[in-house]
């Protein structure tokens, strides 16, 4: 086996010590890992209170953009968006959780995991697209102004301020006992904030006339949702790619499999994501002195998991250094080094 070539791996935690040979051994170890992936914050025991707020924020979303056209608003299309960046993280991870679970033809081995990861790069790619068209119409507008309606946009931006304070409400007693469903509930709360921000703006469009508080309001939302996407890209396009999850160090990793008493040399060391919350390894490694035994596979794959997250296991055992290693291996090993 090498360490690039993907394993079967089933849903319940195990581990297992296959012979192959002379030398080789291989080692799964199939517990989830938690890892966390930015915005994705939907949490895992989707109850009625998460589902109401979710209900109520849609409506929301529908009526901000419905009546920022109508208003000529941009500030609160723009708001608009904020709350839809918000529902699409919640939802598509929603969608993820049921693509992973849901079990297609046996050449997928890994079932549908990677869907999350596909969720969240999908979601980051479509906000980034409305940051854009806002940020373009915003300063468009900054030289040719159109008058905006700011009783109305008060009113709507107060509704979203009722409708995002309700939702942190709902939200706040599952918060204390659940990580994904506090980082919805300070979400509910940075969104009530930013239509505060949007009711601001269409007071002092109210009383002094000033057109441009619209777009000026509309790019300070645009950086709000910006930076809360920037990670989400990021770490999703990470994902995507293959690369070891950003709070994984694979020199750390190297670090530890190579102290092992049994370890002579290590090599095809790879960690990669099977989704945003399960993480996996390959490795091989050289005990000249023989077969370490079953009892250390299942050590190192406890240590994986436990210090590293790494709840996917595969350790082949070899008892002689190899002496050439294949180019792509060798940059590999360079790169966590």
């Amino acid at each position: 086996m090498h360490g690039g070539s993907p394993h079967n791996h089933d849903h319940d935690a195990h581990d297992h010590a296959h012979d192959h040979g002379r030398g080789h051994s291989h080692d799964h170890a199939h517990d989830h890992a938690h890892g966390l992936l930015g915005h994705s914050h939907a949490p895992a025991n989707f109850g009625r209170a998460f589902a109401l707020a979710t209900a109520l924020n849609v409506v929301l979303v529908v009526a901000q953009f419905a009546f920022g056209l109508w208003a000529n608003s941009l500030a609160l299309i723009a708001d608009a968006g904020h709350n839809l960046s918000d529902v699409m993280g919640l939802l598509l991870a929603w969608a993820a959780f049921a693509f992973a679970a849901w079990r297609p033809s046996s050449g997928y081995t890994y079932q549908m995991r990677a869907g999350s990861i596909l969720a969240a790069l999908a979601n980051a790619l479509l906000l980034v697209a409305a940051i854009a068209i806002i940020c373009w119409e915003a300063i468009g507008r900054f030289s040719e102004p159109e008058p905006v309606a700011g009783g109305t946009v008060m009113l709507v931006a107060a509704i979203g301020v009722v409708v995002n304070g309700f939702s942190a409400w709902l939200l706040s007693r599952g918060s204390k006992s659940d990580l994904n469903m506090h980082g919805a509930f300070l979400h509910m709360v940075a969104d009530a904030a930013v239509s505060v921000a949007v009711i601001l703006a269409g007071l002092g469009i109210w009383l002094t006339g000033w057109q441009w508080l619209d777009p000026a309001v509309s790019l300070l939302i645009s950086l709000v949702i910006l930076v809360g996407t920037w990670r989400l890209l990021r770490d999703s396009l990470r994902l995507a790619l293959n690369a070891a999850p950003r709070e994984i160090d694979p020199a750390d990793v190297r670090e530890y499999l190579e102290a092992l008493p049994e370890v002579q040399g290590l090599h095809d060391l790879h960690i990669w994501a099977m989704s945003t919350t399960e993480n996996a390894l390959t490795c091989h490694i050289v005990t000249p002195a023989g077969h370490p035994g079953d009892a250390f596979l299942h050590r190192v794959a406890e240590d994986l998991e436990h210090r590293f997250g790494i709840g996917h296991a595969t350790v082949q055992v070899e008892l002689e250094l190899r002496e050439t290693c294949p180019s792509a291996c060798q940059m590999a090993n360079q790169a966590v080094r």
